[in-house]
């Protein structure tokens, strides 16, 4: 069978819109097709209404009527450009919502539903829409036939899904949506996942009814049987369940099986301040966590090695599988290092408005190798001792006496003890502001003299920032060695801050938008060197917005071109392959990137690695059809993140939502897993009070199958708290209603 489809004007990105009277059929003739397929058979056409802006043309869909000895595809389709599929998509970014399917079974002929809707929904006029529909879906899968030749095994039916959504995406049935809807037939919002097959349902259904129903007198029997013939030949492999299984089995081939009840994934970043606690690994898979993520941006070989050590200890102690992604760091511009801060920690009571102590600081006390505090606890300072005879002398409720950084006497008065992995450390309180640096003496006074019990070691460093206000200039140097103090401000009367990366010096131009930091810092470009790039702040915090190291980089308007995959990149790559479970590949923009990268991994004979494609650039959005593509020719388990930090620096904040929609979309589509990222319950994490709409943010990656914490302070009571979230059975009715209903009718 040869089906193909075309229209009578250029090829030019359209809108489709179907029409109570705008379809009709009609058996023709043709010898020559402008797509130039030969036709020597029958073939039947069917003419739609096109939108293009305002004016409405008329668009022809052309598809041969199979032969009893039809042999399938006898005639070649188009070869395919790398960056060319045969559904033009636009960038209309509708909310299309759940991956769901609804073709519901029919009543009877006569029943009341169709009697209401007999005055104002035609089903026969409807069936033949219908099938204008499934035609045009079969031709969108003809055209890209050589395209979806090239995908693995493994992924050829959910690569013709993803076609047949977007060739029923490109379509605006809104007026065939509401006609279904009158009958409560099918939801084409919720087709995603298994389009053909939900399709086909619904035609077959309905010409049904149409048959044993008395509504129309049109006998539609002839028309039937061969119908009939064609929506089995091309449904093979596109049931509606092997559609979900399929989609499950790439969920588990990249994530893993779900333990238990649990119904969504939960990820968790973690760094080298995971080392700092010998139990923090094992409490995060306690608490739910099924994925460790790390990045590659951050640490070293060694602290990986060390991590991921850990991470398989604990699964297997606690039996609960969990596995490792690494996330390559990419081409992402960062601000490099500032000078570092004063090794020196601030201890601050907290105080109401009137400056009164009402709870004291925290601070946390033990020798350099016990290690952090539990992790239930939550002390504003850690401070390690040298002398072990600390914990020989020191009991609960005595007072030790210092002086900190400014000279100021101070006290802390131990307040409990407990016995932790590596030995002893205590809980102190102090009600004054203190800075304690390393060398810092501390001593217990006694009635005649004063005993010394220990001192202050391992005070890191402050991390270093410069506040940014609106109205400041930033120069970003592209040399390091110009770095210098930034506290106060730079003599020229701007700040200055360095990036190493080249991308960035080549691509920008004066006028052009610059943010930092995800977004909380924007800027314009007001001149440009060779070297140097100045920068107005324009948008910042009323009082200031802090601007450190290695934060991020971005250019909205610029089309900088970066290289895909790094020299970084390659040599982490050669860890990840004996260490992890699967790869992240950071700034994904066009389909030459997985090309690098599927080449890498075929170089390296890495065919089971995972690959999660990182969506976080605009270019990598709008081409995300074609990057599935791309990614499906090979064998290795496929995954998207939704990185959604720098998609809403890139495309807008007011996008997003819309934005992070169209991605689960198109994945449930494709069968591929989403992975839901980025400052999800982030105040919970950092300050252990989750506000409403994060609650609610949570809840919603539960259409995702993983969803991603970072880490932070809290992490294990957030972990905690998402578990419940994605996995509470909200569904279940409750006591109260179970009373409104009678028993015999509850399952």
């Amino acid at each position: 069978m040869t089906t193909s489809i075309f229209t009578n004007h250029k090829a030019t990105p359209i809108r489709h819109a179907i029409h109570s009277a705008d379809v009709f059929s009609r058996r023709r003739k043709f010898s020559h097709l402008p797509c130039k397929l030969n036709v020597k058979q029958s073939v039947e056409t069917v003419q739609l209404w096109a939108k293009i802006k305002n004016t409405r043309t008329t668009t022809t869909t052309a598809f041969a009527t199979p032969n009893e000895n039809d042999e399938g595809e006898r005639s070649g389709s188009h070869a395919c450009s790398g960056e060319q599929v045969f559904v033009p998509l636009e960038n209309n970014y509708s909310s299309n919502d759940l991956d769901e399917e609804a073709a519901g079974s029919l009543p009877e002929s006569g029943s009341g539903v169709f009697q209401m809707a007999e005055h104002s929904v035609n089903l026969a006029s409807l069936l033949d829409k219908l099938k204008a529909l499934h035609l045009h879906v079969l031709a969108s899968e003809q055209w890209n036939a050589s395209r979806l030749k090239l995908c693995h095994n493994n992924y050829v039916e959910s690569a013709k899904n993803l076609i047949h959504y977007l060739a029923l995406k490109c379509l605006d049935i809104e007026p065939l949506k509401y006609d279904l809807a009158l009958i409560s037939l099918l939801n084409l919002e919720m087709v995603n996942s298994s389009v053909l097959a939900s399709l086909t349902t619904c035609i077959e259904l309905l010409e049904n009814l149409l048959l044993n129903s008395s509504i129309t007198g049109k006998d539609v029997s002839a028309g039937i049987s061969t119908q009939g013939k064609l929506y089995h030949q091309t449904n093979g492999n596109f049931t509606i369940n092997t559609m979900r299984m399929k989609a499950c089995l790439n969920r588990e081939l990249l994530l893993g099986p779900l333990q238990g009840s649990r119904c969504t994934h939960i990820m968790t970043t973690i760094g080298e301040e995971a080392l700092e606690c010998e139990t923090l690994i094992a409490d995060l898979i306690k608490a739910g966590t099924s994925i460790i993520r790390i990045n590659c941006a951050h640490g070293s070989p060694e602290s990986w090695s060390e991590i991921i050590r850990r991470v398989k200890r604990s699964s297997q102690m606690l039996e609960a599988p969990c596995r490792i992604l690494m996330d390559l760091a990419g081409p992402k511009l960062r601000t490099d290092n500032l000078k570092p801060g004063p090794c020196v920690v601030k201890v601050s009571a907290k105080k109401n408005a009137t400056g009164k102590v009402i709870f004291p600081a925290q601070v946390w006390l033990s020798h350099k190798g016990a290690g952090a505090p539990p992790p239930h606890l939550s002390p504003d300072a850690v401070l390690f001792i040298d002398d072990e005879n600390f914990f020989t002398v020191v009991k609960v409720g005595d007072t030790l006496r210092f002086f900190d950084a400014r000279g100021k006497k101070r006290m802390l008065k131990i307040s409990r003890v407990f016995h932790v992995f590596s030995g002893t450390g205590f809980m102190a309180e102090c009600t004054r502001t203190a800075y304690v640096s390393s060398g810092t003496e501390l001593y217990i006074k006694r009635k005649k003299d004063r005993l010394p019990v220990g001192q202050v070691v391992d005070v890191p460093p402050r991390e270093s920032s410069i506040r940014l206000r609106v109205g400041d200039l930033l120069i970003i140097s592209r040399d390091s060695t110009c770095g210098e103090d930034n506290s106060y401000g730079h003599a020229s009367g701007a700040y200055r801050i360095t990036c190493s990366s080249g991308y960035l010096f080549d691509a920008v131009k004066p006028g052009e938008r610059i943010t930092f930091d995800d977004g909380k810092i924007w800027g314009v470009i007001k001149g440009t060197t060779i070297s140097e790039i100045v920068v107005s702040i324009t948008h910042a915090g009323l009082r200031g917005t802090k601007l450190g190291s290695q934060k991020s980089i971005n250019i909205p308007d610029s089309n900088i071109r970066f290289k895909g995959v790094t020299s970084k990149d390659l040599v982490d790559l050669e860890f990840v392959k004996s260490h992890a479970d699967m790869v992240g590949v950071s700034f994904i923009r066009d389909t030459r990137d997985i090309i690098v990268l599927r080449q890498e991994l075929e170089e390296r004979k890495l065919q089971n690695l995972g690959i999660v494609l990182k969506i976080e650039t605009k270019s990598g959005f709008e081409k995300l059809p074609l990057l599935l593509l791309e990614a499906m020719k090979s064998s290795n388990p496929l995954g998207v993140m939704i990185a959604r930090g720098d998609l809403a620096v890139e495309c807008g904040w007011e996008r997003l939502a819309d934005i992070q929609e169209e991605i689960l979309s198109f994945c449930s589509a494709a069968h591929i897993p989403v992975i839901w990222a980025t400052q999800v319950l982030e105040s919970l994490v950092k300050s252990r009070v989750p506000t409403r709409a994060e609650i609610t943010d949570a809840a919603s990656g539960r259409k995702a199958s993983c969803v991603m914490l970072n880490k932070g302070r809290h992490i294990v009571e957030a972990i905690s708290t998402l578990d419940n979230i994605l996995n509470s059975n909200s569904r279940q009715m409750k006591a109260e209603v179970k009373s409104l209903v009678p028993s015999s009718h509850l399952v």
